[in-house]
């Protein structure tokens, strides 16, 4: 039987993260996707600050930010005549510890594309064409059944297989939610005549209907969103796409020089029951289901991948106890229940998009794996994402980059794994700072302690 370490199923931005994250920490991982290419759509177009830190690590920055571009402000138009601007973003002025200050736009495909030639470069690979139909789990690993009647044996299983998984129902997790909006939408990726790329566009009907055509940085596209009125039948054909754009704006039909991709939904907010059964975890969309205003939802999946990529690591090369993976489930399905309810706020308009959305304050401070020892902490305490500064030599996200954990203000003989900065910076206020893999502060005490063994013990820094 044919067998691997991990086997991730689906090929979205959850997955692809996921198996970039383990191919730089030498794990075998098999990705797999049902469909025979990537995601064709722009749908998740918007990636936050806290993920470009996380793609910074991941090798892929300078690939996002040059295909990429800021969000434009909101032009609405009524009667054919434009009416007035407005940002699309609550201004607020970034701090030295971030070096990523605004939200980028790319489009999703795009972004896949990225993250599919930094996976090939690690030399990972996507089997396209393979639907799981099947899975079955003991206490050594999985077995996991395709349509073609082929096995795989995996030691541990990711399902990141969209909001309508099958491994989710196969087995039998639920999902517990609400509808976001009962009015059905439509998205689409087309090309357009006639309508400057400065502006988000915006056409509101009397009814409480909407379109939105938003210029897609680094393409000649336009991503087409619309909410149509209850009750009504979205039509994504070409013809129905183009029908729309005529109804709601001051351009005719023939002016849609091309539909691209074309999609209908309804906004829903749900999160899986479970994100672990056994040795099978439930990633991305597969365990959250956002409404796409905010940027929530891809940028909550990547940081899933995130989180989970270096526990597998550690419990597949037999340093660190299987409880480590236990872990996983415990602070990232918190995480995505704050994150739907802030997706969900953004879309009624009780939330507005900025600070809030911008996700560089999620952290975990009530997680088992976050030890606070100090008796008076500063501005950075455990659980907290450990912010970049300057540091002799660079920044500090130089430091952190790659698969490593990073000792700051100490000089303690660490471990293999574990870089060492003998002064932490001072916007960390004192105190010895030991940060995970992924960007946050496991531990903090006054002093390399014996504590401070303590937790890499358990962690499995040997």
């Amino acid at each position: 039987m044919d067998t691997t370490d991990v086997l991730i199923v689906g090929a979205g931005p959850t997955g692809l993260a996921l198996g970039i994250d383990l191919a730089r920490r030498g794990v075998a991982a098999r990705l797999v996707e049902r469909e025979d290419a990537l995601f064709p759509g722009s749908r998740g177009k918007g990636i936050q600050p806290r993920t470009q830190e996380v793609f910074d690590d991941l090798g892929v920055i300078d690939a996002v930010l040059a295909s990429s571009g800021r969000y434009p402000d909101r032009m609405v138009w009524r009667d054919g005549e434009r009416v007035g601007e407005e940002s699309m973003f609550e201004r607020f002025e970034p701090d030295a510890g971030t070096p990523y200050p605004a939200p980028r736009m790319i489009p999703q495909w795009r972004t896949q594309e990225i993250l599919y030639a930094r996976l090939a470069e690690l030399g990972g690979k996507v089997a396209f064409g393979r639907e799981v139909t099947g899975l079955t789990q003991d206490a050594d690993g999985v077995d996991v059944t395709f349509a073609d009647g082929t096995t795989v044996r995996a030691r541990q299983v990711v399902a990141a297989d969209g909001g309508r998984s099958g491994i989710r129902r196969a087995l039998g997790v639920g999902m517990t939610g609400e509808t976001v909006d009962p009015a059905p939408f439509v998205v689409a990726d087309l090309r357009v005549r006639g309508l400057d790329r400065v502006y988000w566009h915006a056409f509101p009907a009397a009814d409480g209907s909407v379109l939105g055509l938003c210029p897609l940085a680094g393409t000649e596209e336009f991503q087409l969103a619309a909410r149509l009125p209850e009750g009504s039948e979205p039509d994504v054909t070409e013809d129905g796409v183009r029908e729309l754009v005529a109804r709601y704006t001051h351009l005719a039909a023939e002016d849609v020089a091309e539909v691209r991709w074309a999609s209908e939904f309804r906004p829903r907010a749900a999160l899986a029951d479970r994100f672990r059964v056994g040795r099978v975890f439930l990633a991305g969309d597969a365990a959250h289901v956002h409404s796409p205003a905010g940027g929530q939802g891809l940028n909550t999946s990547v940081q899933d991948a995130y989180n989970l990529g270096w526990k597998l690591a550690a419990v597949l090369t037999g340093d660190a106890p299987e409880s480590l993976l236990e872990t996983y489930e415990e602070e990232r399905r918190a995480n995505a229940a704050a994150m739907l309810e802030l997706s969900t706020g953004v879309h009624r308009g009780e939330v507005q998009r900025g600070r809030a959305t911008v996700q560089l304050g999620v952290g975990y401070r009530e997680s088992s794996l976050s030890d606070e020892t100090r008796t008076e902490p500063g501005p950075v305490r455990a659980g907290d994402r450990a912010p970049d500064a300057e540091v002799p030599g660079g920044r500090l996200f130089d430091l952190f980059r790659g698969p490593h954990w990073t000792l700051l203000g100490a000089t303690a003989p660490p471990r293999a794994g574990v870089r060492t900065l003998p002064t932490a910076p001072e916007s960390y206020g004192p105190g010895v700072f030991l940060v995970r893999p992924d960007g946050y502060v496991g531990w903090a005490g006054e002093s390399a302690t014996e504590d401070l063994a303590a937790y890499l013990d358990g962690v499995g820094v040997r």
